[in-house]
């Protein structure tokens, strides 16, 4: 079916690579057999603004400017990619960014979080326990404060995953179920790292959409199998009320799995931070110990115990995040 999409804001240099990981393919290839891996590089969506997040924003950035906000207010982690990217596209677009951040400032800035600074986003950190429960209320405390200042603020939910931001990856879905037909085959299996959903609501929403078979899967890198599922299902639910479409979420193939996130968000085992190194020496590929790495690892795994041994051809999404691996540097001992 032809999509019709509502305004954005041209943000990244689209289409993104795909391309194949056959050193990685060869290395972990089983007996039982398995895909040829590719991988759709949407860490090059633009330079410092790399990643998942940029498709997002151009719809979000699109509806801001259309409603007349000159200021953009977000949430996340200190070393959200997402808050780093709404810092830069509000700088790129003349915009104020607030951030409000869970966790507290140590040390000097490093990562996602001194990219923030550099793009002179004003950045509010709180205590996970106040972030968690208070949330609702932050983001009308700021969005009071620039009103009381003559700006009108456009708020902007967590990873940007919601109705409006999981267009980025249907126009993305679009976009790489065209890449792999231009590339001779049909994938099977689409595999994304899941954190805050919104990537994977937009893959799985797309790829019914335009009647792909193929199966989405999302490692989950923090909470469970369960809330991946609802909020998945929520996404969609926003967006069929947003468009006045007519979706019925119970017929969507959501697939999850959470069996990699380990100690929890943003923390991982020895294990994923050595498959990050071999992946970067195979292919120079970088991956990061929060999102993607964890979700290649998970993946590796699931091709070890021979999941996809059925499957010809396996597109895995880099959704970026390489800033996110320096404040990680002391966890790659093995190295020296």
């Amino acid at each position: 079916m032809e999509i019709s999409y509502p305004p954005r804001i041209q943000l990244a240099r689209l289409p993104t690579p795909l391309q194949p990981l056959d050193r990685i393919t060869e290395k972990f290839s089983t007996p039982h057999g398995g895909p040829r891996i590719w991988v759709k590089r949407d860490d090059l969506t633009e330079t410092a603004m790399s990643g998942n997040k940029l498709r997002k924003l151009e719809f979000v950035a699109g509806q801001a400017v259309a409603q007349g906000c000159d200021t953009l207010i977000t949430c996340g982690g200190v070393q959200s990619n997402h808050c780093r990217t709404t810092a830069l596209v509000g700088a790129r677009l003349g915009m104020r960014v607030q951030l409000i951040l869970r966790g507290e400032l140590d040390g000097i800035p490093d990562g996602n979080l001194l990219v923030d600074q550099l793009a002179g986003a004003s950045t509010a950190f709180y205590p996970p326990r106040q972030y968690f429960e208070e949330l609702p209320e932050l983001f009308s405390h700021w969005q009071e404060f620039y009103a009381q200042r003559g700006h009108k603020a456009f708020p902007i939910p967590t990873g940007a995953s919601d109705g409006l931001g999981i267009w980025g990856y249907i126009a993305a879905s679009e976009e790489l179920l065209a890449d792999c037909s231009a590339r001779g085959f049909v994938p099977e299996h689409i595999v994304c790292a899941t954190g805050s959903g919104g990537t994977q609501a937009g893959l799985t929403l797309g790829c019914q959409l335009l009647a792909s078979t193929a199966r989405v899967t999302g490692y989950a890198v923090c909470d469970n199998a369960d809330y991946f599922q609802s909020k998945v299902r929520a996404d969609v639910r926003h967006w069929s009320a947003l468009t006045k479409s007519d979706i019925d979420e119970n017929t969507l193939n959501i697939n999850v799995n959470a069996d990699y996130i380990g100690p929890g968000y943003a923390l991982a085992e020895e294990p994923v931070y050595r498959a990050i190194a071999d992946i970067a020496s195979l292919e120079g590929l970088l991956l990061d110990p929060v999102y993607t790495g964890k979700a290649f690892f998970g993946l590796l795994q699931e091709l070890h115990r021979g999941s996809y041994r059925d499957c010809k051809n396996l597109v895995f999404v880099h959704t970026g995040g390489q800033f996110g691996l320096f404040p990680h540097r002391e966890k790659f001992p093995f190295l020296l």
